[in-house]
């Protein structure tokens, strides 16, 4: 039998509250600011995912731990409304859900989060019977989450034993450590990773350097390496052959969650059976058109809107 799921996300799930412009520096000393727009939205960049790759028709469960709170209930609620299988995601009774403030400047944002469950969501919160039906495998906000972190190596390895492809965004390390020891056992069961720039940088152990050289080194470590770029579009190495997309010339009103919406759009075009290069053009859509609402969610794009924006790119031998 074919498995039932497309897709299980695994990781974190809390909602946002997004705030900005911020025409200067956060004031402190109980000094009120204001800004051009505020909202409440699902937020965490598993849950954004998820919600992407139900948008674009996929069938998509997720994995993992909230709190039995108002705001736990709000993430699975919205989360069900969306399109995605929630049974698995556990509302605990013990731990708060975690909280996002996103504030908002130019192109740039700051994020400030209180972890709550993040801190306890671990292997135990996805059921192996999971792993075993779906066609794909992908796990976000790798250094939020220690305990599932240390657990991943294994749970990435029983989804591939079951034939699914597996795939990972670590999104930033606030300790600003990167544990190079810790990710190269997770990245030995990972077929594809999709870090930013930055994120790439770091992964890839450069102090400095372009998007391409940190996608070529860590293509040596996984079979499709995968960086995003902001406006400048995305890249992707398979360890032989760089693959290029341009950015979509809009301006966008809320770039957050973009990345998770291009990680939803890349996974979907590989399983339709796109080439790597195709499957970043569609990506690149998708993050792109997230973008036209403030908020990870509320602009995602159908699978018929992504391709009537999908624009042709480039490959190079490397």
């Amino acid at each position: 039998m074919p498995p039932t799921y497309d897709l299980l996300v695994i990781g974190d799930a809390n909602p946002d509250v997004i705030l900005g412009p911020l025409d200067g520096p956060l004031a402190f000393g109980q000094h009120e600011q204001l800004v051009g727009a505020g909202s409440l939205t699902l937020g965490g960049s598993a849950a954004i995912m998820a919600c992407g790759a139900a948008r674009l028709g996929l069938k998509v469960a997720f994995a993992g731990r909230v709190g039995d709170d108002d705001a736990g209930r709000y993430m699975r609620d919205t989360l069900t409304e969306r399109g995605v299988d929630t049974r698995a995601l556990r509302l605990d009774p013990d731990r708060p859900t975690p909280l996002t403030v996103v504030l908002t400047r130019d192109d740039d944002r700051a994020i400030l989060t209180s972890p709550g469950t993040l801190t306890a969501v671990s292997g135990a919160d996805v059921p192996e019977e999971l792993l075993a039906d779906t066609r794909h495998v992908h796990a976000a906000s790798y250094f939020l989450q220690p305990r599932l972190a240390a657990d991943l190596p294994r749970l990435l390895r029983t989804a591939r034993d079951h034939g699914a492809r597996t795939s990972l965004d670590t999104q930033d390390d606030p300790s600003g450590r990167w544990d190079p020891a810790a990710l190269g056992a997770v990245l030995a069961h990972t077929d594809v990773l999709l870090p930013n720039a930055q994120e790439a940088l770091h992964l890839a152990g450069l102090p400095s350097g372009s998007p391409g050289q940190a996608a070529e080194l860590l293509a040596a470590r996984v079979p499709l390496a995968v960086v995003k770029n902001g406006a400048a579009g995305a890249l992707c190495h398979d360890g032989r052959t760089l693959h290029t997309a341009p950015g979509l010339p809009l301006t966008p009103m809320d770039t957050v969650g973009a990345g998770d919406s291009f990680d939803a759009g890349f996974v979907a075009a590989l399983l339709d059976g796109q080439d790597p290069q195709q499957a970043l053009r569609f990506a690149v859509a998708c993050g792109s058109l997230s973008t036209r609402a403030h908020g990870g969610t509320p602009a995602q794009p159908t699978r018929d809107e992504a391709l009537a924006h999908t624009t042709p790119s480039g490959a190079h031998a490397s």
